[in-house]
Order: C-alpha cells, then structure tokens, then sequence
C-alpha cells in the first residue's frame, strides 16, 4: 500500500455522533489494526484498534466524512464511505477485499460496493474480449460478435451509473463513484466535406468540462485520492501548457473558487505549492513564489500581474495569512524564501547591482547597460567550478556575444584583501573583457561601519545601494557560479542554464542560422550547470 503520512496536516475537529465503524474479517486472527483517512492523494493514519478474531470496531466520532479505509498491515486497503450520518457494519475476506466486501449496514457502502465489484467483473471480460478480437480480422462475424459483447458490457455499466446518478445523486457514495466518470466528449463541428472547423474542439472541450463530474461544493469529496489525482492531472502536461504564467493564471482561478476555510482550499494550496517547489523545469519556481506570496505571506501590498489582469493576495479576515493550517515558524520559513525570490523569477525586474570594478574606484551598474542581452554572473575565484566556467565565458564574449551587443556583467568575490587579491590575478590572467565587479574588502569595511553617526556608510551610500551591497541576500547567492540572462528590459529571461545552453540560447533568440557551437552540449552537462 502508499507509505502513510502522519503529520503533515493539522486537521480541524469533526464533531458527528458517535457512529459506530464494524469490521468483520474472515480468517483474520488478532492484530493491531488502523483506520486510515484520505486527503487527496495522501493517506494519513485516523485511528489503531486491537483486531480480535477478524472483529475490530472504531468510533465514527472522531472523524470528517470522506473515503477511509481499514488497514491490516501488509495486505490491501478495504475502502469505505463513511457520511458521518449512519452506523456502518461490514465484512470481508482477503486477499481482494474490496470484491469481497459486503455491508450489512450502511445504505452508502452497500451502494459503493455494488459499483466497485460490478466494474471488477465486467472490466476484465471486456478486455478478454478485446484481445480475443485481435485473433480476427476487422470487420468479420467473429470480430463484430465480439465488438456486441464489448458494447454489451459498456452499455451495461453506463446504465448502472445512470440509475446511480438519477436515484442516489445525494448520497455520498454516488457523488465519489461520480468523480470516477470519464468526461464524454461530443464530436466537433465540421463543414460539408466533413474537415473539423474547430481541430482543438475535443481538448478546449474537455478542460472546460474538466469537473463536471465533481461537486466543488461539497468538501467532503476531497478527503478522497480521486480528487489529488485530478487536480495532479489537470496541471500535468496532458492538459495544461507548461509554462509558469498560464499555470499561474490556472492555479489561481481554480482555488480562488474555495473559501479558505475549506479542505479544498487548504488541499489545493499546500499541495501545488509543495509540487512546484520542487520543480527542476526552469521557470516553474515562479509557481511556488507567487503562490506562496499570494496565499501564505499575508503581504497586502504585493501585486501579481500577468499579462492583463492583476490578483490581489488573500488574506484571512484579520489581514493575516490564509495559509491557516501552518505552523508559524514553517510560514515564516516559506515566506523569508518566497520574498527573496519573488523579483528573481520569470519576467521580473531583478534588483540592480552598482559595485566598483579591480580599480576600487569606479562603479558599474548593469540596469544603465544598453545591451539587447545580459548575462548577470555570480562567480567566486576560489571555486573549483567558477575556475572553469569563467574563461569559457569570456571565450564566447568574445568570439560571438561582444560585436552581437550581448555583455557580461559578472560579480565576483573579493570581500577580503586576500580574495580581492586573487580576484584581480584570475581577470588578467584570463584576460576578462566582459564586465567584472565585486564588493570589495574596502567596500565591505565602510558598509560595516560602526562609528557615530557612521559616516564612512552615508558615504558609500551616496554612490552605491543597499541592495548592491546585500547583493548576496537579495540574489540568494549561497553557492557559485549563479546565472541570469536578462532582456533589453532587465527583465529575466533564463537562468541556471550550462555555458552550452547559454550559447545556443542567444544563437536561437538573435535567429542566428546554422551557427557553429563553440561548446557543444556534454554529455555530463550537470558538470557545467550554473545554479
């Protein structure tokens, strides 16, 4: 069975009346058994008991309505519905317990199991047919009788799930075994030669019909796997373009439906947060900032603009965060990262860097550069890995970037006279062209000056900024070499791209034809990857 979370969530008490969940278990002898609970795809432990003689009971009470299941350990689940509105009585035999379930009390998993052991027998005959018709060619009387019974069976369980729907449609049972309906789709248009007039009819279709099948307003549906499958479909590939502004713009029109009170609410956000949070795809990390600025920071003054429209942040009814089920601590945590990435994503204007170059005297900024492309460059000479990215940076500065109006401004470390020292050997050395910076050991001693009235930092700051002299913290420049590319806008483009990928990513954008690659991809790439 799925490893079993036990702490990730904070749930809220349910109070319901004290049902009673009965299991009885055929050639179960005594052990320690548990009811286990479902929010989304994650399956949490709800409660333990001592299963005697196959017998084992728990109290309904302490629990939310939803799917649950009894857990022996080591064999499989045993599904049920529980509504919170009636006793439940159930017994069962293994190894296959959920075709061999039967409840002798509860109206909602009499009718749960029904559908469950009925799809079990006919999804297999209607297979054994289909493979049975690959024995015979297309179109013949064997292969038509066998295509009968295949519609025979289809038929029969559309009929079930219909009488479901139209008799049962308020029970909780119908509403999860719903969840489970494949989105018919109708056919598209077309002219009189029969050519679609709308060729993405079927998918546009499709993602628009995405949840009929679910009810958004009853919370109870997310305590189910079927709900964490589906929303994990519907922002996978198979159905969204995987670009972080349109899923952006998804991700918040679909949870801004839920109050953020609710289990769907607090499911959606924690999980597509979590999910693009360890994202590896460049960009997608703009995903997990803006949802975590947006929903768990609580910053009132933060806007998130994507093409024309514009969202405001939500916040609880105080002003505080309506990421209510985290701990402050895990919060802050967030937030401290979410707010030191937010202007270093996709499309954001990064803060700008005004640092002396190996003179010690004079500054340079990259936001004043009017270059089509930058490459904003964080290196350390003493880095084992800067030591080799460096001079092949200045190799394609000046064979190809240089008269292409593409410049490097690179920051290097030289915080010490020691590694000022080094900084300024490892430029001549490898003949740098390309713009190099640094906060310099003099720099860094006014920055931190402590006398009265701190004169030596007023001074700095009349030629330089906070922000240039945090550049580590406001870049999150932990580990070198790091890498941005920016637009003529100072807009970020790209970035942790190998010196492969920087190359053939400025041959592509300035549609540079057929261009030879001075360093062609490698095959240990991640040797080359800057951070």
């Amino acid at each position: 069975m799925k490893q079993l979370l036990i702490v990730l969530l904070v749930f809220a008490g349910y109070h319901a009346q004290a049902q009673k969940i009965q299991f009885k278990i055929d050639g179960q002898q005594t052990d320690t058994v548990h009811l286990v609970k479902y929010f989304g795809k994650n399956l949490f432990y709800a409660d333990t008991a001592l299963m005697e003689n196959g017998s084992v009971t728990f109290d309904g009470s302490k629990q939310k309505p939803g799917l649950l299941a009894l857990y022996i350990p080591n064999q499989n689940l045993l599904e049920f519905v529980y509504s919170g509105e009636e006793d439940i009585e159930i017994r069962a035999k293994g190894p296959n317990f959920m075709q061999n379930a039967q409840a002798k009390k509860s109206e909602e998993n009499k009718l749960f199991y029904g559908y469950v052991q009925m799809i079990g027998t006919r999804r297999p005959q209607a297979e054994q047919f289909r493979q049975e018709q690959q024995n015979h060619e297309e179109g013949s009387e064997k292969w038509k009788e066998l295509q009968e019974k295949i519609e025979a069976l289809n038929k029969e369980v559309e009929d079930f799930r219909t009488n479901l729907v139209e008799k049962h449609g308020d029970m909780l049972a119908t509403k999860i075994l719903k969840m489970s309906f494949e989105v018919e789709v109708p056919d598209g248009p077309v002219d009189e030669n029969g050519e679609p007039l709308e060729p993405d009819f079927r998918y546009r279709y499709f993602k628009e019909h995405f949840w009929d099948n679910i009810d958004l307003t009853d919370e109870r549906l997310v305590r189910t796997k079927i709900f964490g499958e589906k929303l994990e479909y519907y922002f996978s590939k198979k159905m969204l373009q995987q670009h972080w502004d349109s899923i952006i713009v998804e991700a918040f029109d679909f949870i801004d439906q839920f109050d953020i009170q609710s289990d769907y609410f607090q499911y959606t956000v924690s999980t597509l947060t979590n999910n693009y949070s360890k994202s590896n795809i460049m960009g997608m990390n703009k995903v997990y900032v803006y949802l975590g600025k947006r929903y768990y920071c609580g910053d009132v003054d933060a806007q998130f603009k994507i093409g024309d429209r514009v969202w405001k942040p939500v916040t609880a009814e105080d002003g505080g965060s309506a990421a209510h089920w985290t701990k402050e601590s895990q919060r802050q945590k967030l937030c401290d990262n979410v707010n030191t990435h937010f202007n270093l994503v996709m499309g954001a204007t990064p803060p700008n860097i005004k640092l002396r170059d190996t003179t010690n005297v004079t500054y340079h900024d990259f936001a004043s550069l009017d270059n089509e492309y930058k490459v904003l460059y964080f290196w350390d000479p003493e880095c084992g890995h800067c030591k080799k990215i460096t001079p092949k940076l200045q190799t394609l500065y000046e064979k190809k970037w240089k008269d292409r109006n593409i410049e490097i401004f690179a920051v290097g470390k030289a915080d010490s006279e020691e590694l000022f020292d080094k900084w300024k050997k490892f430029i001549v050395k490898h003949n740098l062209e390309f713009i190099n910076v640094a906060l310099t050991y003099t720099m860094k001693e006014d920055a931190m000056d402590e006398s009265p009235g701190q004169p030596k930092l007023r001074k700095l700051l009349q030629e330089t900024t906070l922000e240039s002299l945090n550049y580590q913290q406001q870049y999150d420049i932990f580990a070198t070499p790091k890498v941005w590319i920016l637009n003529d806008k100072n807009e970020i483009i790209a970035y942790s791209l190998t010196v492969s990928q920087l190359e053939d990513l400025f041959d592509r954008l300035q549609g540079v034809d057929d261009p030879e690659k001075i360093f062609p991809p490698e095959k240990n790439q991640e040797d080359e990857q800057m951070h």
